[in-house]
Formats: structure tokens, C-alpha cells, sequence
């Protein structure tokens, strides 16, 4: 962080702490959802790919976070540059396909909930599951190889806690408008993620304002609190860190940095804590977990 070197080892602890939380707090709805058969259902099966999603993006920034905050060692290769971006690119992506399938998850849910289990089936949210992760990682393959191929600078310093594709082809010496038009079109894709998400919540809307029985309506709406609150909380650190990135170069360094740490610290801290607290099956049987009671 420009201009608060002398403080990182004391950054280092809200830091870790919030890994710490994160990852907790992620692989325990991991194993609750897992191990409670009443909750074998497609709405939390993609909710636990949502929490996969959270725990490989915080693993993914960890190493290089820690090095630099916690023992001043801000170096790292060329190499595991390029495996650190594909991996919190790719996890990146991901969420934002998992947030998509929440969203049509619930338009089914509540649009016709008589179909809802026929057709949301063990077998489709497996597939789902397994076609968007492998879209989601297809899509961010080329960014290692693309700036691996580029020729850079001697002195190669990253503006951020760890490595991003925007970030390192700036680096570039030789041309990188392929890496560009290329990132350019991976941002697109999320960007297309977020508009159907809208799209989605719209119809919800409309679904919902056609219900006679106010009381209906306002328990049909209340299925959406958790995900409308996972996708603000995810695209809106994306919406900002791309407009200081192309509009506001100007603004000072330091925030550049802590809005590219919130956008991987943030979602993966609050999603466990949203979906436990606005969720109440999740919330019951994590309490009961901890509590080692059964709940009947």
C-alpha cells in the first residue's frame, strides 16, 4: 500500500483475519450442505458452488497477500504471476456464472414452483454446475499464455496486493493489444452476467407483483434478499475497480489498492455471513453444528 509500508505488518492482521473468516466461514457451509440431507436441494447445492467459488478466490490471493503484509516480501516470479491471475481470474468468473444460476434458480423457484424440483434435477445442477466452471476457466485459459508472450520492461512493478491480467499487461514493452481486446471481452462476458441477472430479477418482479396475496408476495421476495445482497456485494467492488482502472486515473494509488482488495477480500467474507443470517435453514443447522445438537 503506497505510502503505509511502515504499517503492514499491523495491515497483515485485519488481513489474515479476514482470510481467516472467509475460509471458515465458507467451508463450514461446505460441510453443512453436505452433510444435512435436508438440504439437498438445488438452491443450496449452487450455493455451495458460491462458497467453492469464495475459497479458491481466497486461496487464490492469499500466498502473495501474506508475503507482503505479513513478512515484507513483495517479490514473485513471472511464472506464479501468471498462475495467481488465472486462478483468481478464473474463480472470478466463476462466482460471477454461480450468482447467474442463482438468479434464474429463483425466477424457477417462484415463477412455477410446482415444476421447480422436475426440472431443476440432481443430474441438471450437476451439469450446470460442471458447464459453467468449465466455461468459466475456458475463458481466462489464454491470459497466462497471451502475456507470458510479451516482452517486459526491467524494472516490473504490479499496482496491486497480487496479480491481475489489467495489471501485468501494462508492464508490457512490446505490443499487447491482443491481451487488451482479449481482456476486454472477458470483462464483457461478466458484464453479460450481471445484465441477465437484472434480466432475471425483473421477471421476478413481474412474477411477483402478479400474486394476489400481499403476504405472498413479500415471502416470495424474501427467498431474494440473500442472493440480491451476494450480487451487490460482488459486482459493485468490480463496477468501481473498472472505473478507476479507465476513467479516474487520477485518484490516488492508495485507493486504487484498497478497492482491488476489497473486491477479493469482501464477497468471500460476506457471503457465509449473509446466507447465515438471512437464510434460516442454513442458519438453524450452522448453530447446530456448533452446538452438536441434532436437529430433528
Amino acid at each position: 500500500m503506497p505510502g503505509l509500508e511502515y504499517a503492514h505488518v499491523w495491515i497483515s492482521i485485519p488481513i489474515c483475519s479476514m482470510y481467516l473468516v472467509a475460509i471458515l466461514g465458507n467451508c463450514t457451509i461446505l460441510f453443512v450442505i453436505k452433510t444435512e440431507p435436508s438440504l439437498h436441494e438445488p438452491m443450496y447445492y449452487f450455493l455451495s458452488m458460491l462458497a467453492l467459488s469464495d475459497t479458491g478466490l481466497s486461496l487464490s490471493s492469499l500466498p502473495t497477500m501474506l508475503r507482503i503484509f505479513l513478512f515484507n516480501a513483495p517479490e514473485i516470479s513471472a511464472s506464479a504471476c501468471f498462475a495467481q491471475e488465472f486462478f483468481i481470474h478464473g474463480f472470478t468468473v466463476f462466482e460471477s456464472s454461480v450468482l447467474l444460476i442463482m438468479s434464474f434458480d429463483r425466477f424457477l423457484a417462484i415463477h412455477n414452483p410446482l415444476r421447480y424440483s422436475s426440472i431443476l434435477t440432481m443430474v441438471r445442477v450437476a451439469q450446470i454446475g460442471l458447464v459453467f466452471s468449465l466455461k468459466s476457466f475456458l475463458l481466462v485459459l489464454p491470459f497466462p499464455f497471451t502475456l507470458r508472450s510479451l516482452k517486459y520492461c526491467k524494472e516490473s512493478q504490479l499496482s496491486h496486493s497480487y496479480c491481475l491480467h489489467q495489471d501485468v499487461m501494462k508492464l508490457a514493452c512490446s505490443d499487447n493489444q491482443i491481451d487488451v481486446i482479449y481482456g476486454f471481452f472477458g470483462a464483457l462476458c461478466v458484464m453479460v452476467d450481471f445484465m441477465l441477472i437484472v434480466v432475471s430479477y425483473i421477471l421476478i418482479l413481474k412474477t411477483v407483483l402478479g400474486i394476489a396475496s400481499q403476504k405472498e408476495q413479500l415471502k416470495a421476495l424474501s427467498t431474494c434478499v440473500s442472493h440480491v445482497c451476494a450480487v451487490i456485494i460482488f459486482y459493485l467492488p468490480i463496477l468501481s475497480l473498472a472505473i478507476i482502472h479507465r476513467l479516474a486515473r487520477h485518484i490516488s494509488p492508495l485507493f486504487n489498492v484498497l478497492m482491488a482488495d476489497v473486491l477479493l477480500l469482501v464477497p468471500p467474507l460476506m457471503n457465509p455471513i449473509v446466507y447465515c443470517v438471512k437464510t434460516r435453514q442454513i442458519r438453524v443447522r450452522v448453530i447446530a453444528k456448533l452446538c452438536h445438537k441434532q436437529i430433528q
